[in-house]
């Protein structure tokens, strides 16, 4: 017999009930057959267009500063002092945290002319252009990380808006594919990004600026054509007080145990993806011995090759999914070519096995992120009604890695480090191989009710 929680009490107030297992097997197949035969009609190729061109828009306002920008300020700010770095990107995160779902309530709760989920997209790309030109202008590190914050606020309402549009709209028989190319989108964003931030290097404004305004008016093209129903006359079962929005923060993960699952397995592949991430301009500079203002082409260049391997992981991956309607194997393959690239990069004795190794890498996040984002809509919860909600607690599957990484990567740098020696930036690759593998191993073994 299992134990479970009934559904429709709240998760601090359902009490146990007993099901017997033939009941929970018909629940998951239930569960299958609702995730392969939605009914949702298939969105056109304009909408897919404008979702994949605001994507990369905000990718590359959001993500420039992630992999180059915030390096190369840091390094202006605070020479030799790399490891403030994860602070700043850690501080953000968390705080993303506290808000994520908070936001989500209400994304889920309003009610406008405009929707439910355009008015926080167009308030998010005003906050988020406030927050990017603070970084251009940050004096300091605290200045610098206040910026970021503000930054990551205000993007992450984009990115939450864009995602929600899709849990709204998109039918089983598409997921697959539109997050193989949204995540092509996603992964060329910061290539060209890299290109522009070594170009541009020479003016903070401009280094964050320019990516920050290519990116809002990509936003702004999908906020003016693509049409939300008015939602003026939403029809709410309770009102929201203080305490009850609060509550939204938690679930009985017994209620939904699949979403629950892939948000450990997502946990653990974007975990060791942001060890190995958060570090790589200063990786870079350490292995060829160059000043980091200097490495933004070799940071391209790799990307630019990355963006092949990308493009086949993602959307190969996406489609397959979707044509063999199998989610789970596509994962962990993910998993397991993206630990191959890791190790190769930690031990890479010169820059063509650095491309290798990073080749490789972007085959497997290709793969996993298409794929396990089209698992995430499969198995998302209350999808019509509270998708908003979910989403920004399945984003905790994101956000706390990118606030636990870096904080924690400082530590495993020192690792068999000798006195007065480089950082071993290869221990966090390592660490990254195992860690991604085990999140595919997560989905594979314990989400049931999609194959």
């Amino acid at each position: 017999m299992t134990q479970i929680n009934q559904p429709g009490a709240g998760p601090e107030t359902s009490g146990p009930i007993v099901v017997p297992p033939e009941s929970v097997e018909a629940e998951a197949l239930a569960a299958l057959k609702a995730a392969t035969e939605d009914d949702r009609p298939p969105v056109p190729r304009s909408y897919v267009v404008l979702l994949i061109l605001a994507l990369f828009g905000t990718n590359l306002a959001f993500t420039t500063p992630l992999v180059l920008s915030l390096a190369i300020q840091i390094q202006a700010l605070a020479p030799q002092n790399e490891e403030y770095l994860g602070f700043v990107l850690g501080t953000a995160a968390g705080l993303g945290l506290i808000v994520g779902p908070m936001f989500g309530v209400l994304s889920d709760r309003t009610r406008s002319r405009l929707g439910r989920r355009r008015p926080w997209m167009v308030a998010g790309l005003a906050v988020g252009l406030i927050g990017l030109f603070i970084l251009a202008i940050a004096p300091n590190v605290v200045v610098l990380a206040i910026g970021w914050i503000v930054s990551t606020l205000g993007w992450g309402q984009i990115f939450g808006g864009l995602q929600n549009s899709q849990a709204d709209r998109l039918p089983a028989s598409q997921r697959g594919k539109v997050a193989g190319l949204t995540g092509m989108a996603g992964m060329m964003a910061p290539v060209i990004g890299s290109v522009a931030g070594s170009a541009l290097s020479s003016s903070p404004y401009l280094l964050f600026l320019v990516p920050g305004l290519i990116g809002a008016v990509l936003v702004v093209l999908f906020l003016l054509f693509v049409q939300e129903p008015d939602s003026r006359d939403l029809i709410l079962e309770e009102k929201l007080s203080a305490r009850g929005l609060f509550s939204k923060y938690l679930y009985n993960p017994r209620n939904y145990p699949d979403f629950s699952w892939n948000f450990v397995g997502r946990f653990a592949f974007y975990f060791g993806l942001t060890l190995s991430s958060t570090f790589t301009a200063f990786f870079l500079a350490s292995r060829l011995n160059l000043p980091i203002t200097e490495i933004g082409g070799t940071i391209a260049l790799v990307g630019l090759l990355g963006i092949v391997a990308t493009t086949a992981g993602a959307i190969g991956g996406g489609f397959l999914s979707d044509r063999f309607k199998q989610r789970k194997v596509f994962v962990l393959a993910g998993g397991v070519i993206f630990s191959v690239g890791a190790v190769t990069t930690a031990f890479a004795p010169s820059i063509e096995f650095i491309v290798i190794g990073s080749f490789l890498s972007s085959v497997g996040i290709g793969v996993f992120s298409a794929v396990d984002q089209a698992l995430v809509l499969d198995v998302l919860p209350e999808r019509d009604t509270q998708a908003a909600r979910f989403n920004a607690l399945n984003s905790f599957s994101l956000t706390v890695p990118q606030s636990l990484a870096p904080i924690a990567a400082p530590a495993f740098l020192v690792i068999g480090m000798v006195s007065g020696g480089d950082k071993n930036y290869s221990v966090l690759y390592l660490i990254a191989a195992v860690l991604t593998i085990i999140g595919g191993l997560i989905v594979v073994t314990k989400v049931k009710s999609v194959r």
